[in-house]
């Protein structure tokens, strides 16, 4: 199993939306993926915004790669999160799960 990890930035108000944006429209798409095997969104307070770390789980790279394409470390950010952002990594982390508890 591979953990996909990505960080992005939010203030005020853009926190709740970016919430809502990774509720009700990414998560829903992720379920629909081959090879999905769950999702969380992170968040926490710094320097006056809210910092979000989602993390997803995929089978494997090539599951990832059937959901981000052949360049797997390039951030998928869609134009309703990148509204609700004020920063975010352009890129994401790949993690094998050496341990599930």
């Amino acid at each position: 199993m591979i953990a996909r990890l990505w960080r992005g930035r939010a203030k005020g108000a853009n926190a709740t939306a970016y919430s809502r944006h990774f509720t009700e429209t990414v998560t829903p798409e992720l379920k629909t993926l081959t090879g999905h095997q769950g999702a969380w969104l992170l968040r926490r307070e710094v320097e006056g915004e809210t910092e979000f770390l989602a993390l997803t789980l995929w089978e494997s790279l090539d599951a990832i790669r059937a959901f981000a394409g052949d360049a797997v470390e390039t951030a998928i950010v869609e134009p309703q999160a990148r509204a609700a952002l004020s920063s975010f990594d352009s890129f994401a982390r790949h993690y094998e799960v050496a341990v599930k508890g």
